[in-house]
């Protein structure tokens, strides 16, 4: 280890003590920090580890969280970067501060920001990438989903071995010739018939056929651009699955069950979107050697995770805290909201920093006017850019008389001891759920840190 890594080292560990024993916070600092005294940090602080790398627009953060909590069952300590610090820093962050425990087998399982894959693959070299979906999300970042994709596909073209476990239902991810060894996971339910022939509506992302930009079609559509895709036009199809959920038992907001292969399989947490993150992390469990019980066994164990349908309890309230960040995830939430059956209240947070992307428009693109208006008691709207959110509702049905507008956070948690419903579903971009999640700690209604 060169004088640098070492300085580097000792930097970034001493910056996250100060910053979570006296601050009580930062992910991404010691990252910084350790890079600027030596660039590649990252490669010395990986050097022993079996890198898994997950990556794609919506599922990051739940598909890592599964992941790992079934690599655990067979391999014990898995290192991991759980806050959802996703790019350079905050990895060698994770490194940074590992705390090495007994393990068979030195595996890290890495969420990575679709742009810094291949920043992260120079140094990591990963001997797996794990894709879950691309769809529209922050496009002053990162333009169209071809766009996005092509900027992952730079980063695995580096590691020409590693093997790809993908979602094979999105059309996209087959579409590059690469060397590498492939996994296609995806859904394979009784309704996917091959004399059916459908279309995915016409606001969709992704509909056109990669390879002679036909208009797809689908023998079935699970949501948004993900099924059973072929293209009438160059033949062009969907691949050969090794992977499969062919049975969706149970849906609530709160939890999931469903069949992959002849077992039946459970996840505390809602939404179909969930279910293809499960399979994912299925996927990569079972080429990695565990058996079906261990998996089973894992998912029934996992935990709500910071900011994805994270449950807090408060003033007799049971709210649900959901990270909102693209027009597809965003509808997705609102029909998972529709599963609910008691009456709700329900809290919408529009902010729009780099971070959340700085484009609102694509509120527009999600389904508001399908809410069951009958089971929503209250609703508030805030964030800097409540005004849009607001009146986005108020076109969608809402009464603008009967919305709370532009509360700050202190008022926000005030005004939650005062809603008419047991049940509370907080709706969220990203930077005003850090503001919300900090003002909270502050209050110890929850834990500090993420």
């Amino acid at each position: 280890m060169s004088l640098n890594s070492t300085l580097a080292k000792v930097a970034g560990k001493t910056s996250y003590w100060f910053l979570h024993n006296v601050l009580k916070g930062g992910t991404s600092f010691p990252g910084k920090l350790a890079m600027k005294i030596d660039p590649q940090v990252l490669n010395t602080l990986a050097k022993d580890y079996e890198t898994i790398i997950v990556t794609g627009t919506n599922g990051k953060t739940m598909t890592t969280a599964l992941i790992v909590s079934a690599l655990k069952k067979k391999y014990g300590d898995i290192l991991t970067n759980p806050s959802g610090s996703n790019m350079q820093q905050g990895i060698v962050t994770a490194f940074l501060t590992h705390k090495h425990k007994h393990a068979k087998r030195k595996i890290a399982v890495l969420e990575v920001d679709e742009a810094n894959v291949k920043m992260v693959t120079q140094l990591l070299h990963p001997k797996t990438f794990v894709l879950t979906n691309i769809f529209r999300d922050q496009m002053d970042r990162y333009g169209e989903i071809y766009t996005t994709y092509e900027k992952i596909v730079n980063g695995i073209k580096l590691e020409p071995s590693a093997k790809i476990i993908a979602n094979g239902d999105a059309s996209i991810f087959s579409s590059v010739e690469l060397p590498n060894p492939k996994v296609f996971f995806g859904f394979k339910l009784p309704s996917d018939q091959p004399d059916i022939d459908l279309k995915a509506s016409v606001n969709t992302d992704g509909v056109l056929c990669p390879v002679c930009d036909h208009i797809l079609h689908y023998h079935s559509i699970i949501y948004a651009n993900l099924g059973n895709f072929f293209c009438p036009n160059c033949g062009y199809k969907h691949p050969e699955l090794s992977y499969t959920v062919n049975q969706i038992i149970e849906r609530t907001p709160n939890s999931l069950k469903f069949k992959m292969g002849q077992r039946e399989y459970g996840i505390n947490i809602g939404g179909t979107y969930n279910i293809y993150n499960a399979l994912a992390a299925y996927s990569v469990a079972r080429e990695y050697g565990l058996s079906d019980d261990e998996v089973a066994e894992a998912f029934a164990e996992n935990k709500r995770i910071f900011g994805r349908q994270e449950l807090i309890s408060y003033a007799g309230k049971e709210i649900d805290l959901i990270l909102v960040k693209n027009p597809v995830g965003l509808d997705e939430v609102l029909h998972m909201l529709n599963t609910e059956k008691d009456d709700y209240s329900l809290i919408t947070l529009l902010n729009a920093n780099h971070a959340d992307g700085i484009d609102t428009s694509w509120i527009w693109d999600a389904d508001y006017e399908g809410l069951d208006k009958d089971k929503i008691k209250k609703v508030i709207v805030g964030g800097q850019r409540w005004h849009d959110m607001g009146f986005r509702l108020e076109i969608a049905g809402f009464e603008p008389g009967d919305m709370l507008t532009n509360p700050d956070d202190d008022s926000l948690i005030e005004e939650i001891k005062n809603l008419p419903t047991k049940k509370v579903y907080i709706l969220s971009t990203y930077t005003a759920m850090l503001a919300l999640r900090k003002k909270m700690a502050e209050k110890k209604i929850i834990k500090g840190g993420m």
